[in-house]
């Protein structure tokens, strides 16, 4: 045994102290970040075009910047890609983190020299935090692997480019080049499919203790495994017991991958995004994840039933409710300005303030003024399959507006590990549990404006296949849970 677990519980010590200076004072924390990324920019293109200079307070703010989305920064970010310095932030930035976009092509993110060291910090300090409260840091010693993007960058007029997993993969610490799997060779392999098959040959034989990625793209990971050793995940690796995971809620995949596994392990849960770490789980034994006040994040929010008004309501910190479905709004030390990332987040405590993720602004459904959230769907399938042997691989869902006969109905399109033994029944739990999440769904069902909820079923590898042939197979990519039409299912039933 080294020294590392030793000097790891020191470090998460000295930690978890500093978290809680502005943990515990959140709204003086938010108000020195607003007043610094304000001073900051205050002489960049967009800080003299929206008047920072006369901005004192948050209500000055709200009457200069506009809640926008990338489409609306488009013009911004592209005179910062084509090489101008001072237009959203001070300077060039470091690089650009290259998503997928909706109407313009790829969306290119600044990360700037001081946006980039809270992504690293954040994961860190998720670690650090499971640390200080379990006390269990024995799993330092073993190996770690991180199923990320290529870390291969491209440049720009002088300016980096690439996945931000990929990006991140450049700033791993010293102290844990070694432990860190895959090779960087077998994270440059852009194929997925060739790179997981690569991901375990390399890592069969080894120590893993920290497994971290996608819970989606993970669970293809372990079914390799499984095939490859014909045995348990938690067999071929003794130690392994903890499990890290961001993008998706992992519930919906717990039942599969305690299946792979062959027990439960512990795991903790991260927000990242490309436009700025948000929060982490900082605690086992409570719900929600803490969110980063101190980290050149200022915070806005505005309630997702009010957000398509004009001029909604925007909150700060102090403002928020528990419970609340929020649309996040963000300003960072990146140069991003009243920014709509498109997430929707409810706090689930005030003391610390700890958010869940509930879906996507744009991912919902409400064909019939349900408006049915990601969230509510991920819950009613969890309560539908507790008791039962059901494990689901991945589902969406959709509406059907106009069926051949009878009344409109939700769709759910589930590929299944485990079958239901009776199909009706387990569509009747799951439209139960539905009723119970939305009162507007359940006046839609007892008004006979709606008909309950049809299961289709996916066929083996189905959602795999339709990533693969829209392009979006592995990395960061994801199944959106809801849609408000049906174009990805329609797809997906052609594969």
């Amino acid at each position: 045994m080294s020294l590392k677990p030793f000097f790891a519980k020191i470090f998460a010590r000295n930690i978890y102290r500093k978290t809680q200076l502005w943990a515990t004072n959140p709204i003086e924390t938010q108000q020195r970040v607003f007043e610094d990324l304000i001073r900051q920019a205050e002489k960049t293109l967009f800080g003299i075009d929206h008047h920072f200079d006369q901005i004192k307070t948050f209500e000055d703010f709200t009457k200069n910047v506009p809640v926008r989305d990338y489409e609306g920064l488009k013009s911004y970010v592209d005179k910062v890609v084509n090489g101008e310095e001072n237009v959203l932030w001070k300077g060039k930035p470091l690089y650009f983190a290259k998503t997928s976009g909706t109407t313009s092509g790829a969306k290119y993110i600044p990360l700037t020299k001081e946006s980039m060291p809270f992504h690293i910090e954040a994961a860190r300090n998720a670690i650090l935090h499971y640390i200080h409260e379990t006390g269990n840091a024995d799993f330092v010693d073993g190996k770690m692997i991180f199923l990320q993007g290529s870390p291969i960058l491209e440049e720009k007029n002088g300016v980096k480019l690439g996945r931000l997993s990929g990006i991140v993969a450049h700033f791993i610490p010293k102290y844990l080049q070694k432990n860190r799997m895959p090779s960087w060779e077998t994270n440059c392999i852009e194929d997925w499919e060739t790179k997981v098959n690569a991901i375990v040959e390399e890592t069969f034989d080894q120590n893993m203790t920290v497994i971290s990625g996608i819970p989606s793209w993970v669970q293809m990971y372990f079914e390799k495994l499984h095939q490859k050793g014909g045995k348990p995940v938690g067999d071929i690796f003794k130690n392994f017991n903890l499990f890290i995971y961001g993008g998706v809620n992992y519930e919906p995949y717990r039942a599969k991958f305690e299946n792979l596994i062959g027990r439960k392990v512990d795991s903790i849960e991260l927000f990242p995004a490309s436009e700025g770490f948000f929060a982490y789980q900082d605690s086992q034994k409570e719900k929600g994840m803490l969110l980063l006040l101190n980290s050149g994040i200022f915070y806005e929010f505005i309630k997702s039933e009010e957000f398509y008004i004009e001029n909604p309501k925007r909150h700060t910190i102090g403002e928020v409710e528990l419970g609340v479905n929020y649309v996040l709004i963000i300003s960072t030390n990146a140069g991003l300005w009243g920014y709509n990332i498109g997430d929707t987040v409810q706090f689930t405590s005030l003391k610390p303030y700890r958010v869940i993720v509930s879906g996507r602004i744009k991912h919902y459904i409400s064909a019939f003024g349900e408006h049915v959230i990601g969230k509510e769907v991920e819950s009613a399938l969890q309560e539908a399959i507790i008791g039962t042997n059901i494990r689901i691989n991945e589902f969406t869902v959709a509406p059907q507006i106009t069926p051949n006969e009878g009344l409109p109905y939700h769709e759910w399109f589930i590929e299944f590990e485990n079958e239901p033994e009776d199909f009706n029944a387990f569509a009747e739990a799951l439209d139960n549990a539905m009723r119970k999440q939305n009162i507007y769904y359940d006046d839609l069902i007892v008004g006979n404006v709606l008909r309950k909820v049809v299961v289709t079923k996916v066929a083996k590898n189905g959602f795999q296949d339709y990533m693969k042939s829209i392009g979006k197979l592995g990395g960061q990519n994801k199944i959106p849970r809801l849609s408000n039409d049906r174009k990805i299912v329609d797809l997906l039933q052609r594969e």
